[in-house]
């Protein structure tokens, strides 16, 4: 039988075995304590981002099918490809959702292990249309397999119940700040049905959007995972308050991912691990933190830290 228990606000302890018990883990959410059900848990157990248990026996795909951004963060940039690269926004081919559909076959037919089949970019998976019809394709020849992505949140409110109906069960967020003054520091543009907003204007909008994609996606029991870009001197201070923000909206795990300088913060001196473990201590007091992220590509295949893409695209 399983037994857990749910020592923190919104935190889930990991499952153990313990005969004669069936005690289901709950996570606290605008005050109500929701317990998880079985089939959230095993999407944890078996999702090697969810889990850090299960990173070591299961991979994932990533579809490189979403070029097209809605933002501008000021930490990213997608132009440019090394083989040898990790970091999100990576990919050496842009793919078709057919193309998508005949990768996931070939990786299938010679790796057994893969549980998910995800979209995370290169742009946002929620801003292009391609993103769903990948989805529909491999729910309708895969139905199995778990179905994730990664979005930036602008879209997630208007697109929740699409996410539901391809039953996509695992969701990440970036959610780099929750507060709008220091969001108009990280974001340079936010366009939003066709209007362009700037500043904090434009942060304000993300964050309320953000907010609302994930207090939806969780009464749907899509499981959220929330990533954190650390900044020093722009959001380093305040991440701890997006822990407590995600905590009370029943997101399962906090991500925070250390910045990797570039374009317009090319100059800022990145945290160092003992920085970025000192903060994750004081986040993890409100909500489970991850410890296993490996920055992956886009186009990511294999087990986290052992990815194959470059012989499989080669092949």
């Amino acid at each position: 039988m399983i037994e857990a228990t749910a020592k923190t606000t919104g935190m889930v302890e990991p499952l153990a075995e313990h005969e004669g018990a069936c005690t289901l883990p709950t996570a606290k959410v605008e005050g109500k304590d929701v317990p998880w059900d079985p089939a959230q848990l095993r999407k944890i157990s078996e999702h090697p981002c969810f889990s850090e248990n299960a990173c070591h026996f299961f991979g994932r795909i990533h579809l490189p099918v979403a070029p097209k951004c809605n933002i501008q963060c000021n930490y990213c940039v997608r132009k440019f490809d090394c083989v040898n690269e990790s970091r999100p926004g990576v990919t050496s081919k842009v793919l078709t959702p057919p193309e998508a559909l005949e990768r996931v076959r070939e990786v299938l037919e010679k790796v057994h292990y893969i549980k998910v089949v995800a979209v995370a970019g290169p742009g946002e998976p929620l801003f292009n249309e391609e993103t769903f019809e990948t989805f529909r394709l491999v729910k309708a020849e895969y139905p199995h397999m778990m179905r994730c992505l990664s979005t930036n949140g602008l879209l997630l409110p208007e697109r929740i119940d699409e996410i539901e109906e391809l039953d996509i069960g695992t969701v990440t967020v970036t959610l780099n700040t929750v507060d709008p003054a220091i969001g108009k520091d990280i974001y340079s543009v936010v366009n939003y049905h066709g209007k362009r907003y700037n500043g904090e204007e434009g942060a304000e909008l993300l964050l309320k959007n953000q907010l609302e994609g994930i207090r939806e996606a969780v009464k749907r029991k899509i499981l959220i995972k929330v990533n954190t870009v650390l900044i020093p001197t722009v959001n380093d201070v305040a991440v701890v308050d997006v822990a407590k923000k995600i905590a009370g909206l029943g997101v399962y795990m906090h991500n925070i991912i250390p910045l990797i300088p570039q374009y317009k913060f090319a100059d800022i001196t990145p945290p160092t691990q003992q920085e970025k473990e000192a903060i994750q201590d004081k986040c993890r007091e409100y909500v489970k933190e991850m410890t296993h992220c490996r920055h992956c590509r886009a186009d990511a295949i294999g087990r986290l830290g052992e990815d194959i893409q470059q012989r499989m695209y080669s092949e």
